[in-house]
């Protein structure tokens, strides 16, 4: 058992059969035996497994010693460490976990007054579907004397922001006296989350994080919600400055249809989203300035419904294929593009669970049409998926949504254009290493992953093709356009490739390859890691 990063054995940690049959603690040099019982060489068998946690390998035969796992207080699973040991008696196995990361710190307020009871939040910063998003990550809560901790964090980059805390008691509080509480804080000191200061870790560092919170008037906020289903829930969301981003927040009163609570002085953006039968959404800048705020009137519309027409231009032959359509006590078959591309929009936000819409399910056999629905006016990624072939283009007037967002206003009815194609172009080559059987295994693992990544302004879909072990990938399912191709050493999770910025620290890496319809390319190529 070893450090991921320093390469030191780890004593006293924990290696265990995920049946729960083998189990004891590393020595001080970070070793570890078991006795398995022999078994007939034909009951051999193998295993794989890739969910939490992570470390796991098959040992020998089917029904004695499988999965082996390893824990230790203050370790992580090793993101970069093997998830399948195909092992043999007498084989030896070199189990790695890396070390937690720490951001901790004290929350300090005005004079003396008690810190206990202060919530804090921490988003990570994730990839989802090649585009950079802040998620959610943990909350935590001060001790008495405001210290707060945040662990078994890996290495990656962080924001740390305390919630609105009201130092006031509703309860015992005089009738009509001011009320008084601490605005959310980013750290270090910025008032918004887009400004909060990024926190990059790396694997076993401690970061500290002190904030000094601010003591503000608070004013009441009521604003009527017209048009409002009552039926159905509402999200709201209170963005400083129109500036999105967690801390702030109001509530729905559904007797009343108000949204109300308390904010400081500031300007801000008030949204709402209904959810039920009749999704609709709306919103309202409101502008807190030593006085309660009462208004304007949020009118909330109908979310948008976009018609998509689809034109397949497929140049082989396949057998008609279908699929089975259940609803309620009702089935029935899809066939052509309602089988063949899956749509949906995602709002072009860097905060939170991504908002946007879905396509609208067939209301019955003969139902062809093909309509984007759910749709609040903002802007939007289009996410397309063809189970057969690709999509060659999508546009929505003069606009190419492939590169480009899609922008939804009210009433918007303009559809959108998709063209899918099935004339690939193939991929294939070897990689310029020496194919290793890793010690301990009757099969190599593969050397590397190749991804294929669209360069800005030209068509084209991202892929990835797993080499084998032996050095060389293959794909005949390309689509023509212009890429930077990378050959990866390990798989790639958290590639931003829909990320320009993000990407420019790829830009001599590679090589740039232009694939024609039809056209087989062959490369050789140098794998590299992540970080080089």
């Amino acid at each position: 058992m070893i450090n991921a990063v320093t390469k030191q054995p780890i004593g006293r940690a924990l290696v265990y059969s995920a049946d729960r049959r083998y189990a004891m603690l590393t020595d001080s040099e970070g070793h570890f035996e078991f006795t398995v019982p022999k078994v007939a060489a034909d009951t051999a068998s193998s295993f794989s497994y890739s969910g939490e946690p992570a470390q796991m390998w098959s040992t020998g035969a089917a029904g004695r010693l499988t999965w082996l796992l390893a824990r230790k207080p203050g370790f992580l699973d090793d993101p970069n460490g093997r998830t399948q040991f195909d092992g043999t008696p007498g084989s030896e196995v070199a189990i790695s976990l890396m070390p937690e990361a720490l951001i901790k710190g004290r929350v300090t307020l005005p004079a003396a007054e008690p810190t206990n009871g202060i919530d804090l939040q921490l988003y990570s910063r994730q990839i989802q579907d090649g585009s950079p998003r802040w998620m959610l990550k943990n909350s935590v809560r001060t001790k008495s004397n405001g210290e707060f901790r945040f662990a078994e964090l890996g290495p990656g980059s962080y924001k740390v922001l305390t919630r609105e805390w009201m130092d006031n008691d509703r309860i015992s509080a005089v009738p009509g006296a001011q009320l008084y509480g601490f605005p959310p804080l980013y750290y270090p000191s910025a008032t918004d989350f887009a400004t909060a200061a990024t926190i990059h870790l790396t694997a076993g560092q401690t970061f500290q994080a002190d904030l000094s919170l601010i003591r503000k008037p608070y004013y009441p906020v009521k604003i009527p919600v017209a048009n409002a289903d009552q039926n159905g829930g509402m999200n709201i969301n209170v963005s400083l400055q129109g500036q999105r981003g967690p801390g702030y927040s109001l509530g729905y009163n559904r007797e009343k249809q108000v949204v109300e609570g308390l904010l400081p002085n500031a300007k801000y953006l008030v949204e709402a989203e209904s959810y039920g039968p009749n999704p609709a959404s709306g919103s309202v800048n409101i502008d807190v300035a030593g006085a309660p705020v009462e208004g304007p009137v949020m009118a909330m519309v109908r979310t948008n419904s976009i018609p998509v027409n689809v034109k397949e231009e497929f140049s082989s032959k396949q057998p008609d294929t279908h699929a089975i359509w259940r609803t309620g006590n009702r089935e029935f078959s899809l066939r052509g593009p309602r089988l063949d591309l899956q749509i949906s929009a995602e709002a072009m936000e860097e905060f939170g669970q991504p908002r946007g819409g879905s396509m609208r399910q067939p209301a019955g056999p003969n139902d062809d049409s093909l309509v984007l629905e759910n749709l609040a006016p903002g802007r939007y990624w289009l996410r397309l998926t063809a189970a057969r072939g690709y999509v060659a283009s999508a546009t929505m007037g003069g606009t190419d949504l492939l590169r480009e967002p899609l922008v939804v206003v009210p009433g918007a009815s303009t559809p959108i254009d998709i063209t899918l194609r099935d004339d690939y172009a193939e991929l294939q080559g070897t990689l310029l290493v020496t194919p290793v059987t890793p010690p301990g295994s009757a099969h190599p693992t593969w050397a590397a992953y190749i991804d294929c990544i669209p360069v800005p302004d030209s068509p084209g879909q991202f892929l990835e093709v797993p080499a084998s072990y032996d050095g060389k990938f293959d794909s005949q399912r390309v689509a023509p356009g212009a890429y930077r191709v990378i050959a990866f050493a390990s798989q790639q999770q958290n590639l931003p490739y829909r990320d320009p910025e993000a990407m420019k620290f790829y830009e001599t890496k590679g090589q740039i390859v232009h694939f024609a319809s039809g056209q087989k390319v062959t490369l050789q190529l140098q794998s590299i890691s992540s970080s080089e």
